[in-house]
């Protein structure tokens, strides 16, 4: 494995990094992200992420790495100036995207889709859900967080590389959804609202709305049904995050098949 050795703080390499973690529109027009830390790029490498350069700081040790992927040591203190967060494990890596399109053809049985979600804390933290309890891909809609930015790749503790992301209007969401017999549920309080233990989401989408205004009055068009997550009558919501984590529970335990997630 070639390496190189980069001691300006300058070097268009490093340039290239911090752009990445700060400018959304370099990250789309790049089609690449920058992440951190040796269990990310563990799972990266695990899941064959398509890898461009791995950065690490001297005296750090790195696993083998594909033949097509720049390998560059640097000082600690050019390693901090590139890093995301305060205290860099020793290592950063860009990384190649995937395409974010939602396809023609939806192929699975349970999606998620977020209407507005715009924390990355929150969007990375339900894409790691969402890969734990076997959904088959998240879907982002009406101005979410970027699924590429560092703390939303961070949040996902690796199911950046598992589970596909994809971003949609939700017309043409619902538009795919239906043309292969899913329906959409909404998580609301409506008319037609019922407990979301009461619904079967063996194959399904369900809508969670943004932290601020929950679920949009589009989204609540376009859905089948509204369901309600049961909780005492004195807590009025919970955290998009944890509503998602009730909801793909319940999608996982009305799955009969069985082989996704551990019994």
């Amino acid at each position: 494995m070639e390496r190189e050795v980069i001691t300006s703080k300058a070097n268009p390499l490093l340039s290239r990094v911090r752009k990445l973690n700060s400018r959304r529109s370099f990250r789309r027009g790049e089609c690449a992200f920058a992440a951190e830390g040796p269990k990310l790029l563990a799972e990266a490498l695990r899941w064959g992420a398509e890898l461009e350069a791995v950065i690490y700081a001297h005296g750090v040790s790195l696993p083998e790495l594909p033949a097509q992927a720049r390998v560059v040591e640097v000082a600690d203190g050019l390693l901090a100036s590139i890093a995301d967060t305060e205290s860099p494990q020793g290592v950063v890596f860009i990384c190649k995207g995937k395409n974010l399109l939602l396809p023609e053809q939806l192929t699975g049985r349970r999606y998620l889709l977020l209407d507005g979600v715009q924390d990355p804390g929150n969007v990375g933290t339900i894409w790691r859900t969402a890969d734990a309890f076997g959904a088959d891909g998240l879907i982002l809609c009406n101005g979410c967080a970027d699924p590429w930015s560092p703390k939303t790749v961070r949040s996902t503790m690796g199911a950046v590389f598992r589970l596909p992301v994809y971003e949609s209007t939700l017309e043409t969401a619902a538009e795919k959804l239906a043309r292969v017999g899913i329906p959409i549920y909404a998580t609301a309080l409506w008319e037609d609202t019922v407990d979301v233990r009461s619904v079967s989401l063996e194959r399904a989408a369900v809508i969670i709305g943004s932290e601020g205004r929950g679920v949009s009055r589009q989204a609540l068009e376009l859905c089948k049904k509204t369901v309600r997550i049961p909780m005492r009558a004195r807590c009025e919501s919970l955290n998009a995050a944890a509503a998602a984590s009730v909801v793909l529970w319940e999608m996982a335990r009305s799955d009969g098949r069985g082989e996704q997630i551990e019994r």
